[in-house]
């Protein structure tokens, strides 16, 4: 076709994307963005797009190699130390959650479908894009191409189960809070009603966490976008040498070896967004994980649909056990504890918008909805904080060696 060149086939990618965006959009995140562009993008496979898509696009290369380390190392950058500190009861009952997730999710999965796709299935579940591409990827090498597609279908579906779950727990939690607040149990002072209205999204995009470092900052005529990403690169490249040396994944090393070299200086806060660079990369990640949709057929999938069911519903029933007990042990309302823990099937904006939004539906002014906010909004950051961003990577570099 003599109009079809890398060009076309960016744009092709890019409308998929923009897709999905627009009905996430338009159903207030309801219907999950990454859902909607894997469908179209599906649809474009089994209809007009080229097997090649990705690749001819110039994506794949990027998204496949350097692209994914720079996103790990970014994620180690805006890890926040203090706010996990300030919220330790959430770090707990997150990880207990993700605990029973991966327990029972593994073991009653088993015995009811494909081992196989178990492993890949419950990595996505516990966390975001990165984790899928890393089972993606390790699927692929172990020549599991039903395994592989699994991983990416599982991901895309998870939301499904994770937003009416969280926004159920979100309204019992509110409800308890207000009728502690209308009751008069709970007296707040005026000092407490003005700081609890500044709390939010739009406080915690201009919250910053100011400490002094080993390394002094770099002057800003030389700290340049390619500086911060050349610097990041370097954190990679060791990344994947200590990965290759040792036995642990060069992806947990890049999480790690990141938040030692940001804590020190050597690395900005927020890198990737910084140097300008954050969409593009997830862009192509993304645009690599759902390249894996070309090997899915109608049957292929047809066949997969009830082992996503079933491994969604026993990794779901595991979380909600082991955030029952913790929440118990803990001394935490159960239905926040399970709210955190369900982070982990969406992540970070999901979680702000669904506890913003339940929390503005509940309140009757606005005493009432700082009190709610104050109450769940920074629990609910650091659960997704927690799982997607953190814990999610160091499972996926753990259960890729299943295969």
């Amino acid at each position: 076709m003599w109009y079809y060149n890398f060009a076309l086939a960016f744009v092709a990618c890019g409308v998929a994307y923009i897709i999905g965006e627009l009905v996430s959009q338009w159903s207030k995140a309801w219907i999950p963005s990454v859902f909607v562009t894997a469908c179209v993008m599906l649809l474009g496979y089994w209809t007009i797009f080229p097997k090649e898509l990705v690749t001819n696009s110039g994506l794949m290369p990027f998204g496949n190699t350097i692209g994914i380390f720079l996103l790990l190392v970014h994620i180690g950058t805006i890890i926040s130390l203090k706010q996990l500190i300030r919220q330790w009861r959430t770090v707990i009952i997150c990880l207990f959650g993700l605990l029973g997730m991966c327990v029972i999710g593994y073991y009653a999965g088993s015995m009811m479908m494909d081992r196989t796709l178990v492993i890949a299935g419950i990595p996505p579940l516990t966390g975001g894009i990165v984790s899928t591409t890393i089972m993606q990827k390790a699927a692929l090498k172990a020549g599991l191409t039903e395994a592989s597609v699994f991983a990416v279908a599982t991901y895309c579906i998870q939301g499904f189960a994770g937003y009416p779950l969280t926004a159920f727990c979100l309204h019992m939690e509110g409800k308890r809070l207000l009728k502690q607040l209308r009751s008069g149990e709970v007296v707040l002072t005026p000092e407490q009603i003005e700081a609890n209205s500044h709390v939010g999204m739009s406080a915690m995009a201009s919250e910053k966490e100011q400490r002094k470092t080993l390394l002094p900052p770099l002057p800003k005529m030389m700290n340049t976008p390619v500086m911060i990403m050349t610097k990041m690169g370097l954190v990679a490249w060791l990344a994947i040498i200590m990965g290759k040396v040792t036995p642990v994944n060069g992806a947990i090393w890049a999480l790690v070896l990141s938040v030692a070299f940001t804590y020190i200086g050597f690395l900005d806060q927020n890198a990737l967004t910084r140097a300008g660079s954050f969409w593009i990369t997830t862009f192509a990640l993304m645009m690599f994980v759902f390249d894996g949709l070309k090997n899915c057929t109608p049957d292929m999938l047809s066949s997969l649909i009830v082992p996503m069911i079933i491994l969604v519903v026993v990794a779901v029933v595991g979380m909600a056990v082991f955030a029952y007990v913790i929440s118990k042990l803990m001394k935490v309302s159960f239905p926040l504890a399970f709210a955190n823990g369900l982070t982990a099937l969406y992540g970070f904006p999901a979680d702000a918008l669904l506890t913003e939004m339940t929390c503005s539906t509940l309140a009757a002014n606005s005493e009432e909805r700082g009190y709610l906010m104050a109450n769940i909004f920074p629990s609910m950051i650091v659960g997704g904080f927690t799982s997607v961003t953190i814990t999610s990577v160091l499972i996926a570099g753990y259960f890729a060696t299943l295969f």
